[in-house]
């Protein structure tokens, strides 16, 4: 992730016509870095929200009933 925003971010800076020096080069590191760790923490997040969602089991009393409705839908 950072390899690409850092290739967007330079091709808007030499759009907007910044010269290559010490301080371009800081600022398209540090915007890079910043999106890149944004998007490692929602992926992390979102990691998170799926691990916590568990499925939860049915008990054996249910079965029954569970066959019934599949035989109810029509083939």
């Amino acid at each position: 992730m950072f390899f690409i925003v850092a290739w967007f971010v330079r091709r808007f800076l030499d759009e907007q016509g910044i010269h290559n020096g010490t301080k371009r080069g800081i600022l398209v590191f540090v915007i890079a870095s910043l999106i890149s760790m944004g998007a490692g923490e929602a992926v992390d997040w979102s990691q998170k929200k799926m691990e916590s969602q568990k499925l939860t089991a049915k008990s054996s009393n249910d079965l029954p009933q569970l066959t019934k409705m599949i035989n109810q839908i029509p083939q």
